[in-house]
């Protein structure tokens, strides 16, 4: 900006305009709609199964002793390597879903399996002795304890996986991708638009984000009426 060079540091209202304008191009909701179902498609997978498999580890040790290295290489790798690797296998459309998933699982698998550890086993052994039905003992017991190690799980990994979702577009450029667009602003020196996809990245993650957790709240609360 010192400079009067707009090829290196646009200023803020540059980026401003650019955003009044780059939502009417032609092509522009199409984007945004590639990128958005395909990383919200991961996270989705990524928490289904790690509930899934979080709820079978906690009642089976060995179940949870068979996953952990798996676990710990997914947290331990980094998201890089993890992007040039899947690239031998999958195409560039279905990458942004498969590092979404490896990024969020662990996180919901870990958190979920901790929650279910940390219930009362006196409250475990009190349902047991007088017989409580397996869908009221987790509607009662298991999901109040797990709640708020559920929604910790996904406040975090909702912003990782759009992370690691437009991070896998930008090196694996599908067509079509938000990543697309990113990596054409580098290459042209296209600034502007660099930096105004990245608030557009950073509004609908944060948008996403607070829709799901609050649908997710008013869920809980939901079950617990029942």
């Amino acid at each position: 900006m010192l400079l009067g060079q707009k090829l290196l540091l646009v200023s803020p209202i540059e980026v401003l305009k650019r955003l009044t304008t780059i939502w009417m191009e032609a092509g522009f909701w199409d984007t945004v709609a590639f990128s958005f179902t395909r990383i919200v498609l991961g996270f989705f997978l990524a928490l289904i199964l790690g509930i899934l498999l979080a709820f079978i580890s906690g009642r089976l040790r060995v179940v949870e002793v068979l996953l952990w290295p798996f676990v710990i290489v997914i947290k331990s790798v980094p998201v890089a390597s993890f992007i040039i690797i899947s690239l031998i296998w999958l195409s560039a459309k279905e990458l942004s879903t498969f590092i979404s998933f490896l990024m969020v699982f662990p996180i919901v698998y870990t958190n979920v399996l901790q929650g279910f550890k940390n219930v009362d086993k006196k409250l475990i052994e009190a349902v047991k002795v007088f017989g409580v039905s397996w869908r009221r003992s987790l509607l009662y017991v298991y999901i109040p304890q797990i709640k708020p190690f559920l929604i910790s799980a996904c406040s975090v990994s909702l912003g990782m996986s759009w992370k690691a979702g437009i991070a896998a577009e930008v090196i694996g450029i599908p067509q079509g991708s938000i990543g697309e667009m990113l990596y054409d602003a580098k290459v042209y020196l296209n600034t502007s638009d660099l930096f105004a996809w990245t608030v557009i990245i950073v509004l609908i993650s944060v948008l996403f984000e607070k829709m799901f957790l609050l649908l997710l709240k008013k869920y809980f609360e939901g079950l617990v009426k029942v």
